[in-house]
Parts: structure tokens; sequence; C-alpha cells
């Protein structure tokens, strides 16, 4: 799929898909999908004057990612300003490339409960392969995920801690899935960037909240969300409670393979990218939820690499899955940190504004990724700022006076972003559809107003 043109339009991009490694995949036909971008930012007699770099959130397979490209690319495509773009821009034409990477944070949730018989068998066999793909893929680890699978299928629902064979296959699972201590760092490296690992807190933590939603709420307790998705379903049931640290292992080794493609592949095809093109090309970087530490990792590169050949020009973060720390200089609730993605400030990798959403309907990130760091020491700064948080709900928080805190306006409003900037936009009032049980509107964000936001961004880089 070189080239995907969205149904019913005229607007097309390059969906380039890599491994869990950031390696690029191949085409059916052998064919590397950078090389015909490489080819086209090197046709001197039609120059690309911009371009867009995209990537998805937790979308576990290309049908899933493509989905979500052609709302995203075709909402900024109809955008009115995409007109303005081309009558104020002398010779303005661009080109749009979605990054497809393996995302999906955990397992199918419709795990079943009591005897396992054929049918139950093959969706536990199902289940492993999803869960070791995205933890660990090895004998030891496999062993581990079932035993747990098993345990929590065949539970009645009555215990109140974990099972000693539950407990030690956890333990041999956070060893073959090298799972960081953390801790110390709340803004540090994506995927390392909380509590240190124990799955009994984390599995009682699971059970009480479980415990209280079905009494305050029983008749939503057992609401089922689409696989693929942060809480609900199977895990919203008491039952539960026992899969929750699959669940949070999961989610800690996918943030940290959202950093290593976008410090590996993605980094190395922009530096590519940049090589090639005019050096007047403008390149601006858009990520939606763990797209957002794929996108940071792109434009910050591996502490000990080579930086970009140049700034790119703006930086969208939508409804980032990244802690709201990341940029930090100095992270004011753990002092003495730096957050992980601060050299794109200090440094000054984007040459334009920084802009991030919010919205208090990200029921994903507001509620799932606190739970996914901290255990034990969560606590608040002035009632405002917690120690773990995601930029989709906080913003990116204690760069001093750099950024700024909007709310996001209407299409014909203007934002006036100036360069080197951060712009956090809450965003509610937009991006509030609720689309599904424990996510809400975390991917609701294929709006005029958001597209509009993102174009004010592009357009503010002469």
């Amino acid at each position: 799929m070189p080239v995907r043109t969205i149904p019913g339009t005229d607007v097309q991009y390059h969906l380039l898909c890599l491994d869990e490694n950031g390696v690029e995949r191949k085409e059916a036909d052998g064919t590397l999908l950078s090389d015909v971008v490489t080819q086209k930012l090197q046709d001197r007699d039609h120059p690309i004057t911009d371009v867009f770099l995209c990537s998805h959130g937790w979308q576990g397979d290309v049908p899933a990612a493509v989905a979500q490209y052609d709302k995203w690319v075709g909402a900024m495509a109809q955008s009115s300003d995409a007109a303005v773009a081309r009558a104020t821009r002398v010779g303005f034409s661009s080109i749009v490339v979605g990054v497809h990477w393996p995302s999906l944070p955990f397992g199918d949730e419709a795990m079943p409960s009591g005897v396992l018989g054929d049918e139950e068998d093959a969706l536990l066999e199902a289940q492993v392969n999803q869960y070791a793909n995205s933890i660990a893929d090895t004998p030891a680890a496999r062993a581990a995920i079932r035993i747990i699978l098993e345990a929590s299928a065949r539970d009645d629902g009555e215990r109140e801690t974990l099972p000693a064979n539950v407990r030690d296959a956890y333990e041999e699972l956070a060893r073959e899935a090298s799972l960081a201590n953390g801790g110390s760092n709340p803004g540090g490296a994506p995927g390392s960037e909380h509590d240190e690992w124990n799955a009994d807190a984390i599995a009682a933590d699971a059970r009480e909240t479980a415990i209280a939603a079905a009494v305050s709420a029983p008749e939503s307790a057992d609401q089922t969300a689409a696989p693929g998705v942060l809480g609900g379903g199977f895990f919203g049931t008491i039952k539960g409670w026992m899969v929750k640290p699959l669940q949070m292992a999961s989610f800690w080794k996918m943030k940290d393979r959202a950093r290593v493609v976008g410090e590996s592949g993605v980094h190395a095809l922009l530096t590519r990218f940049q090589n090639a093109s005019l050096p007047s090309t403008r390149y601006h970087l858009m990520g939606h939820s763990f797209g957002c530490i794929v996108m940071s990792s792109t434009v910050a590169g591996a502490p000990d690499s080579a930086p970009l050949p140049r700034p790119v020009d703006s930086l969208f973060l939508v409804q980032g899955a990244l802690s709201l720390w990341s940029y930090s200089p100095d992270i004011p609730v753990a002092p003495g940190n730096v957050g992980y993605f601060n050299r794109t400030i200090a440094n000054g990798f984007v040459r334009g504004p920084i802009v991030t959403t919010q919205s208090r309907f990200d029921q994903a990130v507001s509620t799932f990724y606190p739970k996914g760091a901290a255990l034990k020491s969560q606590f608040v700064l002035g009632d405002e700022l917690p120690k773990y948080g995601g930029v989709g709900v906080y913003g990116i928080q204690g760069v001093g006076d750099v950024s700024q805190n909007l709310t996001m306006k209407s299409v014909t409003s203007e934002y006036s972003f100036l360069p080197g900037h951060v712009y956090n936009l809450e965003s509610s009032d937009v991006i509030k559809k609720n689309e599904g049980f424990g996510v809400g509107a975390h991917s609701d964000f294929a709006h005029p107003e958001v597209a509009h936001a993102f174009w004010q961004a592009v357009l503010s880089v002469a």
C-alpha cells in the first residue's frame, strides 16, 4: 500500500510501516516506501515545500491505522486553512507520511471464565500470543502469561490476593520483559517513568477499583470495551483483577516501544528525508496518544545520537500519553530531575511552536495513565499537577515562561503562535465524544477545530 487515497476524495497519503524495532517493512512488491518518498523530495522540478509526518497511537494493525489516518488526513485536507496555505505560500506543495508501528498495548479482553473447553483454549492461545507480542516473546514469558490467564479464567471472584503460582509467574514475566524499576524520575524515558514493579499492588488496586465500581454502578460493571482499548471490558469486572498486572506490563512496554520506534527508525527516516529535500522544505510532525512519544522521540533522537540535520518546523501532540513533565528542565515534583525530552526545547529542535491538546473526557489518559505509573507515591503539586499524569490531560508543564495554557478556538479565530513556545489547548468542548467504556473521547480528535489548530501552527512558520 505505497500510497493511500481516502475513499471518495483525491486526498492521498503515504503509509509507511515499521516493525517493533523501527525497521521499515518492505511493500508486497519488495520495495521500500521510504525510497518513494525520498525520490519525490529529490525532484527539483516539482519541489515539495511542506512535509507532514504523523504517528498514530495504540492501533494494533494496518486497517486500524488506516481508519485513523483517513479521518485525520481528511480533516486536515477539508480545512479552510488548506486553501489559505495554497493561497499564501508560493508554490505550496505538500506530502503526508503516516507511520504505522505495531502498538496494540494489550490483548483482547474477551477472556472466558470457568472451565476451559476447546473454544476457550483457542482464545487463550490467541491472548497468550497478543500479550507475548506486546510484553516479551520468549518461552518463559509465554508460559508465565498462560499461567496467569488460566488462573484468572478459573477465578471464582472470592480470592483477595494473587495465588502463589500467579505471583511467581508475574516475577518471571518481569524478568523476561526487563521491566524497569522506575520511580526516580516521573518525566524520564517513556516506559520507565513509573513506580517499581509490584504485581500484588497492581492487582489489589484493580480489585478495589472494580469492587467500588460494581457497588456504585452495578449496571455498568459488565460493559464491554473494544479489543485493544484502555480500561473497561473484562478488566472492569471484579474477576479481571488478577490479569491487571499484565495490562500494566504491556502498557509500560508499549511506551518503551514507541520511544524505540521514534528514536531509531523514524528519526533516521526524517534525517534521510531532510537531507534529500530542499533546505527550505518545512517539516510538521503530529502524534496522537503513544504516537506523541514516537514524534517526540523522532525530534529529540536518542540521547547519544546525532541530531536531525535541521529543526522541524512544528510539533502537534494530540491527547498525548506521555508524562506532563517530559519537557521540563527541572521537574517540580522531583527536583533535580530533567524531563526526557527537555533537550528538544533546550537545543531548539523545534523551530516553530509545540502545540498540545487536553480533554477532561479522555478517560484513557485521565484514568489509566496515572494508574499505569503510580502504585504508592502519587501526589499533586499545588492541588493541580500530579507526579504522574499525561499530556492529554495536563499539557506540557514545568517549562517556565515558554508555555501558555489556552482554550481551543473556533475555525475562524487566530492563535498567533510564537516560535519556540509551547501551547496547551484545553479542548474539552471539541474532543468530547465517548467512543467506548474506559476510553472516552481519547480518539475523538478528527474535528475542524483540531485541524485548524495544527494548520495555525504550520502557517505560523515562514
